[in-house]
């Protein structure tokens, strides 16, 4: 056991080796806390899975995690306690994301007629002489006492002493390590300067020229949006054609043994979600992966007790674990899954949101698609689409875009390996390349689309994988607004951020990768900004050609009625195959409404170039638990699988 834990710097499993196993198990027998029958299925389970008796036996909610670390402690004759009070001096000599991964906190200095002589630690696993050589390095005290402690007292202790260096390093490492790649910084001065500068001088040519001022302004915007729908249509045309670069087989999947799947841990950022955390619960509980090598990290904010009490009532298993976010600016998901980070123990992490049904085999794809991809892979995003789709208008044309921009546009993107701007849930990362990012952007309200980009800027790769993870639609326009301005605002963050230096970006990723960030990134928000404008004049050019006096000539128009016939006539075609491919056939009417829905886009595209502006870094929160449809109950493959999932 002191061999793993050693290589795993992580002291959170006790009883790996078959001797300790055996002297735990008979302990507990003669103690009462649980039966030979629950001792013999736990020994078993040990064996199958490769993890500590320990962790089988509360992954299986035979014990109480206390009552396990006391006949812990009395096995290693180490005194247990709880950890109620840190010194705060000696706490700061330590790194609190170095103590969250190894699992153990200082508590306090001994001291005797002489001064201080004894280091007393607390500690969540066996003590281990790893651990006090750190504490000498630190402190120059040579004796250190190591008494046990559980892991939620570790947590909970670091969680309190160590808040400050928490959130600070949630809310500011990246901007400090970073600063480029950070949004914390809306424009550079540069850039203002630029936009004021390209505005003033339109300004001044208006004044002097405004007939051909005009023109040449809608003819810039014009041939602009024919440019940035054209890419998207070229790219949902390839990836429609192509095969993903990872596919994962169910004969893959199924050739995985337990004993060799690696760490996962999940994490779940959930504000005011108290009306569908217990669905998450149950939508969680059916993930076909060892409980024993799973950590699902529940990531609650401080000033939301309505959700902690919701989570608490749906009584989660032992592998759930609450994590309460310190009440801080700036308030947003990616600050959250930042501090989940420090704490997080896995080889591998994922994100899911408060309404997600992932398929219950999709860690597993995952961690096959990780195995088979490059050295560089770092992430993998698995599709979204909707449970609610026929719930009404708006969650039909919700479903069509995404089915295209999941099944067509990332496809696209991952098969020529361009950047690609992953989505808010559902995306795998391999832990430690996530931290060498360093982590998410917690000043971009579209962290996920931005980390994709930043994977891209250092080198490594994301891959799109055959695994669908179901949400809840939305089914109001104001909170679709609400939703798609945050998205968009995001977008325009990114591309901020991103094109502080684009001559180091370009040598960064390449030129043709530049291209695709500038199109699809920058050309997202761009598309929506000018698409009433453009659809303005050429309408009017057709109905009442005089009212413009020529300012739009006939080539111009010509161009125009091609974006808003052609162009337009493609997305509704590629909707349909991007639907027709999942057998939704009767969504295939509303396609033709693809249109109208663009305009809901616009609508959204202002609201954030207004925010960008007053209230860059507010996060409009999308209300969910609105449906009156309820996810399908997910079934794991393999019922017999359900005693070991």
């Amino acid at each position: 056991m002191d061999t793993e834990l050693l290589r795993h710097q992580n002291p959170h499993h006790p009883g790996f080796d078959a001797e300790s196993s055996a002297r735990l198990g008979d302990l507990l027998v003669r103690r009462g806390l649980i039966s030979h029958a629950q001792l013999d299925a736990a020994l078993a389970r040990h064996r199958q899975v490769g993890e500590p008796l320990g962790q089988v036996l509360l992954a299986s909610n035979v014990i109480s995690r206390q009552a396990l670390y006391e006949v812990l402690g009395a096995l290693w004759g180490v005194p247990v306690a709880e950890v109620d009070d840190v010194d705060e001096a000696l706490a700061h000599s330590f790194d609190p994301h170095q103590l969250a991964q190894e699992g153990w906190v200082p508590v306090r200095m001994a001291r005797d007629e002489n001064g201080f002589n004894r280091v007393v630690v607390a500690v969540a696993g066996k003590p281990s002489a790893k651990i006090a050589e750190t504490v000498r390095a630190a402190t120059g005290i040579e004796d250190v006492e190591q008494v046990v402690t559980t892991d939620w007292d570790v947590r909970r202790a670091l969680r309190t002493t160590w808040r400050d260096a928490l959130v600070a390093e949630a809310v500011s490492g990246l901007a400090v390590r970073h600063p480029h790649e950070s949004a914390s910084r809306v424009f550079y001065p540069r850039q203002l300067w630029a936009f004021l500068g390209a505005a003033a001088l339109i300004g001044v040519a208006a004044l002097l020229a405004p007939g051909p001022t005009l023109t040449a302004v809608l003819a810039v915007m014009t041939l602009s949006f024919t440019i940035f729908v054209g890419f998207k249509l070229l790219l949902s045309a390839v990836g429609m054609s192509v095969s993903r670069s990872l596919t994962v087989t169910d004969e893959e999947v199924a050739a995985l043994l337990d004993s060799e799947l690696p760490h996962y841990t999940v994490l779940v950022p959930a504000y005011r979600e108290a009306n569908v955390i217990g669905t998450l619960l149950r939508n969680l509980g059916v993930l076909d992966y060892p409980r024993e090598r799973l950590e699902i990290l529940l990531l609650l904010e401080e000033d939301d007790p309505e959700t902690l009490a919701a989570a608490k009532a749906a009584a989660p298993p032992d592998l759930v674990r609450f994590l309460v976010i310190p009440n801080s600016v700036p308030k947003t998901k990616p600050k959250a899954c930042n501090i989940g980070l420090a704490f997080a123990r896995g080889e591998y992490i994922v994100i899911y949101d408060a309404e997600d049904r992932p398929e219950p085999d999709q860690l597993k794809k995952a961690v096959v698609a990780f195995r088979k991809g490059e050295p560089n892979l770092a992430c993998v995003q698995a599709a979204l689409n909707y449970y609610n789709a026929d719930e009404n208008l708006l969650t039909r044309m919700f479903t069509l875009e995404y089915a295209s921009w999941f099944d067509d546009m990332l496809p696209g993107l991952d098969r020529h390996e361009l950047p690609v701007p992953l989505g808010g849930t559902s995306n795998h990362f391999r832990t430690d390349m996530l931290r060498e990012l360093g982590g998410w952007d917690p000043y971009n309200v579209t962290e996920d689309a931005d980390l994709g980009i930043r994977a891209a800027v250092r080198g490594r790769k994301v891959a799109v994988i055959d695994s669908t993870t179901f949400e809840e639609a939305n089914m109001h326009v104001g909170n679709w607004i609400r939703q798609r301005s945050r998205w968009i605002k995001g977008y325009m963050q990114t591309t901020l951020v991103h094109s502080r230096h684009p001559v180091r970006l370009a040598r960064a990723i390449g030129l043709k990768q530049l291209l695709a960030f500038a199109l699809l990134i920058a050309g997202t928000p761009l598309t929506f900004l000018i698409a009433p404008i453009l659809w303005a004049f050429t309408l009017v050019s057709l109905i009442w050609p005089s009212a413009l006096g020529g300012l739009f000539p006939h080539w111009l128009l010509v161009v125009g009625l091609v974006n808003l016939l052609v162009a337009n006539s493609m997305m509704v075609y590629l909707n349909l195959i991007a639907v027709s491919r999942r057998h939704m056939y009767w969504l295939t009417p509303f396609a033709l409404l693809t249109p109208v829905y663009w305009i809901l886009h616009s609508v959204a595209a202002y609201k954030a170039l207004w925010q960008l502006v007053r209230k860059p870094f507010y996060w409009e929160k999308t209300v969910h638990g609105l449906t009156s449809r309820h996810a399908p109950a997910p079934v794991a493959p393999g019922e017999a699988r359900a005693e070991s999932a």
